[in-house]
């Protein structure tokens, strides 16, 4: 089996791209960084003995996902899957951020995720069982002063993935979407949170057993739910004062 992983480098997709291939599954792996890549490569071939392909891009530029993507049929055929646990982020990303940074952000972690799907559909529908995996951030539950055009991104993207579960197409695909939490990461470091950061290997031993799951929408860890139930019922007026991080 073959899965396509975007924003492999670090974090989340670092540990994707080792639980896949330990399970002995072929990657193609995306990044701009192309020395962190080529150094997971290394290390992945050679404890398990499986194919690792590498991709340096930036997913925020469609001239770089045509011209270095999606022009690679020979690495994108028999595709098992495809994952992206991509997230762009920009420390002055409030109301007042400038149009060339808005679009960037859009771009890597909503647009550029729906274009690739939509561009490689025909390949991931001649398997059946194929999984197309997505996540998102409880950054997308309400409006904020931070973040702001990354949280409105997440959840646009929330909102394609559920919609795809409704495309004839992809009907014998299998699609997953995940609204993360805060993760035990590089980028968590150092941040002052309201909440326990979560395990990112605990979170791809799940992503991997439900990657045949016909449909699945979830949070992750599970108590993030009852978080987003309580702030839909807490008045506009009292979530104004508070400070979301």
């Amino acid at each position: 089996m073959k899965y396509l992983i975007v924003g492999a480098s670090s974090g989340l997709g670092k540990e994707l791209a080792k639980k896949f291939a330990e399970e002995n599954n072929d990657l193609v792996i995306v990044s701009r960084d192309e020395r962190d890549l080529n150094a997971i490569k290394s290390d992945l071939e050679t404890k398990h003995k499986v194919k690792i392909d590498v991709l340096p891009l930036d997913f925020s530029s469609i001239n770089e996902i045509n011209d270095k993507l999606l022009s690679k049929n020979n690495l994108l055929s028999n595709l098992a899957g495809v994952m992206f646990p991509i997230g762009m982020m920009f420390d002055d990303d409030n109301s007042n951020l400038n149009t060339e940074s808005i679009s960037r952000l859009i771009n890597a972690n909503y647009v550029s995720i729906a274009y690739t799907i939509q561009k490689i559909k025909k390949i991931l529908i001649k398997k059946e069982n194929t999984s197309i995996i997505g996540f998102g951030s409880v950054s997308g539950f309400l409006g904020r002063d931070i973040n702001v055009t990354y949280a409105g991104a997440k959840r646009g993207l929330e909102s394609f993935f559920e919609s795809m579960a409704f495309d004839d197409d992809l009907k014998k695909a299998n699609i997953q979407f995940y609204t993360l939490g805060y993760l035990a990461t590089n980028l968590s470091f150092g941040k002052e949170l309201i909440l326990p950061k979560a395990s990112v290997k605990k979170l791809s031993n799940i992503v991997f057993k439900n990657r045949k799951v016909k449909f699945k929408k979830t949070y992750y860890p599970m108590y993030w739910m009852v978080v987003n139930l309580i702030l839909k019922i807490i008045p506009f007026s009292i979530l104004r004062k508070l400070k979301f991080k």
